[in-house]
This record gives structure tokens, C-alpha cells and sequence, in this order.
């Protein structure tokens, strides 16, 4: 049976995949910041019950990994009342945040080889785009295709590890 806490975890990653997405898809402003908004709770919620449980697993790198997730998504979280333009300096931490702890998940074996690979590719283009504006380079949070290509393999990566929670409960 599964916990009441991956129960959440598996909620807020859902939320936090179909709020975000969807939130990038819309022209509204005001829709945009809310829907980004829930999203970033959600995976703020999400990730910290992933730490949990991976840290009394005793998969320290995992753990770490949610960690930085949970830091990242705090920073996007933070800007998005500013709008798209204002939020770029903390687009571009949260970004590179999201990209090391996709990477941490990773690079033990935990979880299968497809949704470490969704994770590593979503990495890469996360990467790539906090340094293409960090060089100059005028994108947005909605800009595509980079940033906005890497986010389908980020909410992959997410059915994966829900995918796990619910699997590990059966």
C-alpha cells in the first residue's frame, strides 16, 4: 500500500506537470503567473516528499537531487509575479538548478533507464538555454524552442517517477 506521502507526491508532480505546461501555452499574463504558480507549489510539495523518502531510503545522491529541485523551482516560483521579462535572473537559476538535480536523480540506478534518460536530455536543453541568455541571447521563459523543448522531457520524467510511486506501493 502506499504512503499518504507519495500519495502527495505523486498529486504534486501531476499538478506540477500539467499546471506548468499548460502555463506556458497560454497568452494571458495574469492565467500564465497563476497557473506557474500552483505548478511551482505543487512541485515544491512534490519534491520535498521525495527527499524524504529517499534520504530514510539512504539514496543520499537522490535525495540531494530532490533537494536541488526543490531549490530550483523555489527560485522560478519567486519570479513569477514579475512577468516573463523581470523573471529571467531567477529563470535562469532555477533552470540550472532543475538541470544538476535531474542530474544527481540520474546518475544512480534507481529509476529506469527511460526516465533517466528524459531527465538527462531535458538537463542538457535546460543547461543550453540558461547559457545562451546568459551570453546574451533574448529568451524567455516561453521562448522556443529553447527553452520551451525542454520541458516535455521534464514532465516525462515526471510520469516516470510517479510511475515509480505507484509501483512501489502494489
Amino acid at each position: 500500500m502506499r504512503s499518504t506521502s507519495d500519495n502527495v507526491a505523486s498529486l504534486g508532480l501531476a499538478i506540477g506537470g500539467a499546471f506548468g505546461l499548460a502555463g506556458t501555452f497560454v497568452a494571458s499574463a495574469p492565467l500564465r503567473e497563476t497557473l506557474w504558480t500552483i505548478d511551482g507549489a505543487a512541485l515544491v510539495v512534490a519534491t520535498a516528499l521525495l527527499t524524504m523518502k529517499y534520504q530514510r531510503l539512504g539514496d543520499d545522491c537522490i535525495a540531494a537531487g530532490f533537494l536541488t529541485f526543490l531549490a530550483g523551482e523555489s527560485l522560478l516560483l519567486a519570479g513569477n509575479a514579475a512577468g516573463l521579462e523581470a523573471s529571467v535572473p531567477s529563470y535562469v537559476g532555477g533552470i540550472s538548478l532543475w538541470a544538476a538535480a535531474l542530474v544527481m536523480v540520474s546518475v544512480p540506478r534507481t529509476f529506469a533507464l527511460w526516465m533517466r534518460l528524459t531527465a538527462l536530455v531535458a538537463a542538457v536543453l535546460f543547461v543550453v538555454s540558461a547559457l545562451m541568455i546568459l551570453w546574451g541571447v533574448p529568451l524567455l521563459p516561453t521562448s522556443a524552442p529553447l527553452p520551451a523543448a525542454g520541458y516535455p522531457f521534464l514532465v516525462l520524467t515526471f510520469v516516470g517517477w510517479i510511475w515509480t510511486l505507484v509501483k512501489s506501493g502494489r
